[in-house]
């Protein structure tokens, strides 16, 4: 039987404690892509990262579609702009004006696709911490995601999470069982800017808001 080994963690200073906020900081939801190919081995690397993430019951739920096919992401953008279209019939006046404006996809610029589901039904984890809240699957992918979203800024890498998608849609598309539930599209490249303000906030669509507005204290 193996014996597991000690080692002594990481002295994380005052340095690191400031860059690791400049990266939170400067995590964007990127929109605008240049179209330079990303470098070889960048996105398994990528998933890699996600892979560290963590997980309900240690039961690494995350299942990854690297999206390749020229004929699949062109379906993908036609449903997106379907979506997106009957999003628009959703508002009106000055507010659909402005909607209209917004870019909310780089789905023809950016160079890497990247579908990201939840496999609910996986046994690795035995069940452990999902009886009460099924959930914490999902959750635990969202957490790689994010976890994956900060090792691609930390690297110069954009990613934009496109959302305007219909699940069931997108998971036909791309012929996964539909027991796995869709958590994301993503688009993933190098930005064409590097603003630090959320783009939506530069658009006036709307702004960050004081983090303690959202806290309440019992």
């Amino acid at each position: 039987m193996a014996v597991a080994t000690t080692k002594a963690p990481p002295d994380f200073d005052d340095a690191f404690k400031a860059q690791l906020h400049d990266l939170l900081v400067w995590r964007r939801d990127v929109r605008r892509f240049k179209r330079d190919a990303l470098p070889s081995g960048a996105l398994e690397r990528l998933i890699e990262a996600a892979c560290l993430a963590p997980s309900v019951g240690l039961s690494q739920p995350w299942r990854f579609v690297v999206v390749d096919d020229v004929a699949l992401r062109a379906k993908i953008l036609a449903e997106f702009e379907r979506c997106n279209a009957d999003a628009l019939k959703s508002y009106s006046g000055e507010v659909a004006s402005r909607y209209a404006k917004l870019k909310l996809a780089g789905l023809v610029e950016s160079p890497g696709h990247l579908a990201v589901f939840a496999d609910r039904s996986t046994l690795v984890g035995r069940g452990l911490g999902r009886r009460t809240m099924p959930e914490m699957a999902d959750y635990s992918v969202v957490a790689a995601v994010v976890t994956m979203w900060l090792a691609a800024r930390a690297e110069g890498i954009g990613m934009g999470w496109v959302s305007i998608l219909d699940p069931d849609r997108v998971t036909e598309l791309l012929g996964i069982p539909h027991d796995w539930r869709f958590i994301g599209y993503f688009c993933l490249g190098y930005p064409e800017d590097e603003g630090q303000v959320p783009e939506l906030e530069r658009a006036g669509w709307e702004h960050r808001v004081d983090c303690r507005e959202h806290i309440l204290r019992r």
